[in-house]
């Protein structure tokens, strides 16, 4: 499917949980003239601890590098907290690639605001130490998850995010994603811009909050979402497992009774 923008976010690239292989999978079978890379495409803090760069983190970015070579084809990196050191060569611009902080996205007359998102989260921002904190804890979640979708997949169920279950059901997590949606918005609207584009919650959204369209473009290790515009301006989710989903029921052959 040809679109004028896919949005993606949350690859975490360099940690054990992201889903590499599922997103250049979902990207070869959706083109775009517009690819944003929303922040925490890779994961600086992960790589910092010791974890290990692999073959497979390589892919997305030798799509991109392919994509690049198509001169209809623009690329934008949003900096997010965990690629921070970004910091260092931003705003930089190599033909039609783009690093930036942040960007007005303008399309059929709206103005989104496209960032990351966490310049308004305060732990990350001001209390670093408890965000690597709590990172320790989601990433024993996403093991956690990992242990679990393994014995479904021998069960031949398809994947389940178990995290984003369990955080569904936390109070606190609940308030924070509502408290982070209402106060994005609100800068977007601040911004004079009809709509907000960002991640780093890792919750998939298209909703109108307070008169402001309010994009999230989720995340390529819990939800494996990713956000896109087609050639009249709308704006939809697509889930990574409804894509393979109809993928699999296009290929199973179609028997015709001869009755």
């Amino acid at each position: 499917m040809q679109y004028k923008t896919i949005v993606i976010s949350d690859v975490h690239l360099g940690s054990k949980g992201s889903k590499v292989k599922e997103l250049v999978r979902f990207l070869k079978n959706h083109t775009a003239q517009n690819i944003i890379l929303n922040g925490d495409i890779i994961d600086g803090w992960q790589l910092s601890k010791g974890s290990k760069w692999k073959r497979k983190h390589t892919r997305l970015f030798k799509f991109i590098m392919k994509a690049l070579e198509n001169k209809d084809t623009n690329v934008t990196y949003i900096r997010g907290n965990h690629d921070d050191f970004l910091d260092e060569v931003l705003p930089l611009t190599i033909g039609n690639f783009t690093i930036v902080k942040d960007y007005i996205y303008e399309s059929f007359g709206e103005k989104y605001y496209v960032c990351h998102g966490d310049i308004f989260d305060s732990i990350s921002t001001h209390f670093r130490w408890i965000a690597k904190l709590g990172d320790v804890g989601y990433t024993f979640l996403l093991w956690l998850n990992k242990i679990f979708n393994n014995r479904r997949i021998r069960k031949g169920l398809p994947y389940y995010s178990l995290s984003q279950a369990i955080k569904s059901k936390v109070k606190t997590a609940v308030s924070f994603i509502s408290n982070f949606e209402e106060v994005v918005s609100q800068i977007a609207a601040d911004k004079k811009c009809s709509g907000i584009i960002c991640g780093h919650i890792h919750a998939p959204a298209n909703k109108i909050i307070n008169g402001i369209h309010y994009l999230n473009s989720g995340d390529w290790i819990e939800s494996l979402t990713a956000l896109t515009e087609d050639f009249q301006g709308n704006w939809k989710i697509h889930y990574y497992n409804e894509f393979i989903a109809k993928e699999t029921a296009a290929s199973l052959p179609v028997f015709i009774s001869e009755n």
